[in-house]
């Protein structure tokens, strides 16, 4: 027979599906709920999430809501910056990076008042599930799970507001109808997806865009802006330091003006199928533009190929939910050496939709104009030894030639 729950820590929006939970939780399990809210910039108010808890019986001593604005940038959104991670190529990212530093803090909260399972609110169908759970389980190992999404009954909306009415849980009227589309946000991106979305063909309606204007409604005069770098990370614009929560917000307000960073991408989700989504990622968009454009400068050659070769696995890995893997920490102990130059100042274009870069700089830039020039170099690079270069790297393709009769 399996353990009793006597105390469960649940990931709690305040919202009509986890508000559900916590009373299915009491109900199923027999348990004490600690409510754990994380503020990750996603622009709500969060005290009603305080007062919703207080209201299903949940003492105050047992409802953590966490402002981890700064944490979520600096220690997650930073060091995935640095290595120019793109899932398939165009996601940033912005959900999968999230949900490590959830999974963290619940299960600290867990250990702080003594809980013996966490529980989430993510369904059967998505990538969030498996992000949540590797974090836990990576983190207290023992720990156990409960996922209602896996478990109950209620498989509709239906369902879910006829459990919240017999069971006296407020119910929002933009619930009672059918919701066109879910969202997800923090201070990174804003991602929307189901029902009006789920047809690829179909443009995604404008009411669905809450974080950019549209990028044909954007100023017609561009906008020139400055990032500054220090060792890969970005660390003012326009000249002004700012923590990074505070440098991500600037941006993601001049991308918003602009129209920057919208995505419309069908992905091949982890547990199998295919998903289409819309994201809006307005500052790391141009974050991410800038932080190539300093490495043009700055980096090697091998090293700079060699990254890119590595970005895509891990991409892959915090989209898959492995942040806390030794592999993720072993890319990111080469990715992080590889940063110890990567120092100095991008200068962007902003401009109906799209980040340009037109100047960059550095104090330690490999760039040499008075070797590349067309004009005399005096002496700098000799000419001549390009003959012996590529007779070398020509040898093995002659021979090729040779004995197959080129």
């Amino acid at each position: 027979m399996s353990q009793p729950i006597n105390r469960v820590v649940l990931a709690y929006s305040g919202g009509l599906d986890t508000s559900v939970i916590l009373k299915w939780l009491k109900e199923t399990y027999d348990c004490e709920v600690v409510t754990f809210t994380a503020d990750l910039g996603q622009g709500e108010e969060l005290e009603p999430a305080r007062a919703k808890a207080q209201l299903m019986g949940i003492k105050p001593e047992h409802i953590f809501i966490d402002d981890l604005r700064e944490e979520f940038v600096r220690d997650y959104v930073f060091p995935m910056m640095r290595s120019n991670a793109l899932y398939e190529g165009l996601y940033l990212l912005g959900t999968s990076i999230a949900r490590p530093l959830i999974a963290k803090r619940q299960i600290e909260i867990a250990r702080m008042v003594g809980a013996d399972a966490v529980s989430h609110g993510a369904t059967g169908k998505g990538n969030d599930q498996v992000r949540f759970e590797l974090g836990y389980y990576a983190l207290a190992p023992d720990i156990k799970v409960i996922a209602p999404w896996r478990e109950w009954d209620l498989t509709s909306r239906t369902r879910l507001i006829e459990y919240a009415e017999q069971h006296q849980i407020p119910v929002p009227k933009d619930k009672r109808g059918e919701s066109p589309f879910s969202t997800d946000a923090n201070l990174l991106h804003t991602s929307s997806e189901g029902k009006v979305l789920e047809d690829p063909w179909e443009e995604v309606p404008d009411y669905v865009y809450s974080r950019t204007a549209n990028p044909e409604d954007a100023p017609d005069t561009p906008e020139i802006i400055t990032i500054d770098f220090e060792r890969g990370d970005a660390v003012a614009v326009n000249g002004e330091g700012l923590s990074p929560a505070a440098l991500l917000t600037k941006l993601n307000a001049l991308g918003r003006t602009h129209g920057i960073g919208r995505l419309d991408l069908v992905e091949n989700r982890y547990v199998g199928m295919k998903s289409r989504g819309m994201y809006e990622t307005p500052g790391g968009t141009i974050l991410h533009l800038a932080h190539r454009g300093i490495e043009q400068i700055t980096l090697d050659r091998g090293a700079a190929h060699l990254k890119d070769e590595l970005a895509p696995r891990y991409a892959e890995l915090i989209y898959n939910g492995f942040w806390f893997s030794p592999e993720r920490e072993m890319l990111q102990a080469a990715i992080d050496h590889s940063q110890s130059k990567v120092s100095g100042t991008v200068r962007l274009k902003l401009y109906k939709g799209a980040a340009h870069i037109i100047g960059r700089r550095s104090p330690n830039s490999l760039y040499s104009e008075k070797v590349v020039t067309f004009e005399d170099d005096a002496g700098a690079y000799d000419q001549r030894d390009a003959e012996g270069f590529i007779k070398l790297n020509a040898l093995r393709l002659r021979l090729l030639g040779r004995r197959d009769g080129r």
